[in-house]
């Protein structure tokens, strides 16, 4: 499976001029996310079908949360460490354990802790952005 995943990353990474053009947010998804929700967050990524549980259309959370998006919850999901063990097992990586090593390596501690809180909110951002009326 990391296998697939790694390929599959290496597929959708984007080049430094297209990066450039890019919010933050929406290069993190196509890094981090796409693999799995598609491109267009509808849950059709290149893994999609090799997944257990399809990924979930992220395109429809406001919709499906009575015309309010979800922030806090997205923000929780994609950020995984403060999910309940006994509320059963995650198909999702934890993002927030994730992003962390590296940050830590790259920024220290405290810095580090900072920078992977904002790739979250950065991500979170980009999804509510993919939301369909």
């Amino acid at each position: 499976m990391r296998f697939w995943i790694a390929v599959s990353f290496a597929a959708l990474t984007l080049s430094a001029a297209a990066a450039q053009q890019m919010s933050n947010g929406e290069q993190e998804y196509l890094n981090s996310c796409a693999v799995c929700h598609g491109v267009d967050g509808k849950g059709d990524g290149p893994l999609a079908d090799a997944l257990r549980k399809r990924p979930a259309d992220l395109t429809t959370l406001t919709s499906r949360n009575g015309g309010e998006f979800p922030y806090w919850r997205v923000y929780a999901t994609i950020d995984g460490r403060g999910m309940i063990p006994e509320h059963g097992e995650r198909e999702m990586p934890v993002w927030g354990d994730q992003f962390l090593p590296d940050d830590v390596k790259r920024y220290g501690p405290y810095g580090g802790q900072a920078v992977t809180t904002e790739r979250i909110h950065n991500l979170a951002g980009y999804v509510q952005t993919l939301q369909r009326q």
